[in-house]
């Protein structure tokens, strides 16, 4: 544990679920883990005792909260939940907290499986249905030109990213045609508890977090994580964005929730301690900033910032969330007056100290 972990209370020590099968986390609450095949190697999904009202009457069953990427092993984790886990009642919602693959990869074979509901925001939703579909602007190869523009150059890499156009799709290879609009502020009755939802931009477009007061739960899905940093990237698709700013501004909306509120997050394990991880995070940001800002005494592109945030061997997958994390730094620097802006000879977009 290293000392910004030790800052938290982890109420479950080191258990885990195991893959397949499922921990209880209070009454009617289950956490499920299920791998991912690159360096973030987990997610972690849950399910909510719950009781819909349906056509037919009301219905027991469960929301799902998140699903995992579409694959064969994730499929099989999940037969062994609905075999052993759900005390024989069926999923009833599927809830997504956002658009990224691992989040909603098997959202249309849930849903499908169990005839159940898709919830979401509109923001996640359409980028769902874009990416799935590999529209050109936000399939993989439209970070081709879009890192160049930001100084990388390096052919080889360059050409992993250019075979990057169906990687989304593999994941996600379909996504539910209809579902029903989560949004800021909206109140969710999930079993016995009341459930509101917190927009929170920046990591994705409209990541729809849940908190429950009866419970002082706060599914938090990837907006705060206890180990790392969520990604926060300019991408192609919206090349002017400003996406640490709006993750910055987004932390405010957990200033109301209690210190002692349970966090579930997608990524590392169950925590207390939300605003003193919370304060972290802005530290994190902040130090970045000042290396940016530090190194932006002489002209910079996104390209060279990255061994400065990232002093570590990058592969493609990760490189292409490093550019866009470089670039984001730079980004509200430039917004907010201390940097400038220019378009060398090149064709390379550089940044330097107003």
């Amino acid at each position: 544990m290293n000392a910004l972990e030790s800052q938290l209370d982890y109420p479950l020590g080191d258990a885990l679920p195991e893959t397949g099968s499922v921990m209880e986390i209070a009454p009617g609450l289950l956490w499920l883990r299920m791998g991912l095949p690159f360096a973030l190697n987990h997610i972690n999904l849950w399910l909510l005792k719950d009781e819909i009202e349906t056509e037919a009457g009301r219905v027991r069953g469960w929301t799902a909260i998140d699903c995992g990427i579409s694959g064969d092993a994730t499929r099989a984790a999940w037969e062994q939940i609905f075999a052993h886990h759900l005390d024989g009642l069926p999923i009833v919602r599927v809830l997504v907290t956002h658009c990224h693959p691992d989040h909603v990869g098997l959202a249309d074979w849930l849903c499908q499986r169990w005839n159940a509901p898709l919830w979401m925001s509109t923001g996640e939703f359409g980028f769902a249905r874009m990416m799935a579909a590999a529209l050109p602007g936000v399939e993989g190869t439209a970070m081709v030109p879009h890192f160049a523009r930001h100084g990388l150059t390096d052919p080889d890499m360059l050409e992993q990213l250019g075979t990057r156009r169906a990687y989304y799709a593999k994941l996600v290879p379909s996504v539910p045609q209809s579902y029903r609009r989560l949004h800021d502020g909206q109140r969710v009755r999930i079993g016995d508890d009341d459930w509101r939802a917190i927009a929170g931009f920046g990591h994705s477009p409209e990541h729809i977090a849940l908190y429950s007061a009866s419970r002082n739960i706060l599914i938090a899905g990837d907006m705060v994580l206890p180990r790392i940093s969520t990604n926060v990237s300019v991408f192609a698709v919206e090349p002017e964005s400003n996406p640490v700013q709006q993750y910055l501004d987004s932390l405010s909306a957990y200033a109301d929730l209690p210190e002692d509120t349970l966090v579930l997050p997608s990524h590392g394990k169950p925590f207390r301690g939300l605003h003193v991880r919370i304060q972290q995070l802005r530290d994190h940001h902040a130090a970045r900033l000042a290396e940016v800002m530090q190194a932006c005494e002489a002209p910079q592109s996104a390209n060279d910032i990255v061994p400065i945030m990232f002093p570590r061997p990058l592969d493609a997958h990760q490189i292409s969330f490093a550019m866009g994390e470089a670039l984001a730094h730079l980004h509200l620097l430039w917004f907010d007056g201390s940097l400038r802006r220019r378009l060398d000879d090149d064709g390379v977009m550089r940044f330097v100290r107003a």
